[in-house]
């Protein structure tokens, strides 16, 4: 009997209820001031539920520092999803940080120089 596709919207919800554990789980059971505070950003998985890419952001430490320290700490975060999560398979954490924002922050910046200088001009 063939296997059937894996559902687009079950996908979704399971990584939206994985990054709402995990916005949970971190600073409770992570309790490093080390690492400032972390916040998921997203999570994608793989079609299999094998892997989940965690992106995240961080305030008051260094992003290199987080991310190292969560991935070293992915393990003991899988095994507390699994206790909480309904399914058959837990998909192993790969913890990433999320550009996006520094991005949009240096966007910002530099469309205000851009409209600054037009005005300056004109």
């Amino acid at each position: 009997m063939p296997r059937q596709a894996t559902s687009p919207h079950r996908i979704h919800r399971i990584a939206d209820q994985i990054q709402r554990d995990l916005s949970e789980l971190i600073p409770r059971e992570l309790r490093d001031p080390r690492m400032g505070l972390v916040t998921i950003a997203d999570v994608q998985l793989t079609p299999d539920y094998a892997h989940a890419r965690v992106y995240f952001t961080v305030l008051g430490a260094e992003p290199d520092h987080v991310m190292a320290a969560l991935n070293e700490r992915a393990g003991y975060l899988h095994s507390l999803l699994f206790k909480r999560l309904r399914i058959h398979t837990v998909p192993t954490l790969h913890f990433v940080f999320d550009e996006s924002t520094r991005k949009a922050s240096d966007m910002n910046s530099l469309i205000a120089q851009a409209v600054a200088s037009s005005a300056k001009d004109d």
